[in-house]
């Protein structure tokens, strides 16, 4: 895209084109492990889940990503078949499963996590250094968006607004 594009380009189609380039970028660098940009967040989510509080649901990962029960279960079909989790039944509910990364997927996730932070040291580069003031500033506005978003997608859809009289 050239920079014209760019120039005329609305926050969103810019925040999409990022976005696109990073999960693109993700994928080629987690393929040597056998993961995606999406099967790596799935893990390092479970990781983060279990160290505060032992096995989570799947209804409870898919709630701490905000992505939906299906796609979830999708990944983790995918990730279980590679040997990285387990999914067991949970006692306290017969359709509930409860997740746990295996051996292989604590080792999977630990040289993921390598890679993935020499990819955002590489990608945010024009930003400086990680801590330094525009990586900082650029971390609070898209947490804010994110927040924001959240708070819309919980609230009810708003009406349309009018349309335009004018032939």
């Amino acid at each position: 895209m050239d920079s014209i594009s760019l120039d005329q380009a609305t926050l969103g189609s810019l925040v999409w084109q990022l976005s696109t380039r990073w999960r693109v970028e993700a994928d080629r660098s987690l393929a040597p492990l056998g993961l995606t940009q999406a099967q790596y967040s799935l893990l390092a989510a479970l990781s983060t889940l279990r160290r505060k509080g032992g096995e989570p649901s799947q209804q409870a990962l898919a709630q701490a990503l905000g992505l939906s029960a299906i796609y979830v279960s999708k990944l983790l079909r995918a990730l279980e078949g590679a040997g990285l989790v387990t999914r067991l039944p949970d006692p306290g509910d017969a359709r509930a499963r409860r997740l746990s990364l295996t051996p292989l997927g604590e080792s999977r996730l630990t040289a993921a996590r390598r890679t993935v932070a020499a990819l955002d040291r590489q990608l945010t580069e024009p930003l400086g250094e990680a801590g330094g003031g525009a990586a900082q500033a650029f971390r609070i506005m898209l947490r804010s968006l994110l927040a924001h978003h959240a708070q819309i997608a919980d609230s009810p859809p708003s009406p349309a607004p009018p349309a335009d009289p004018s032939p």
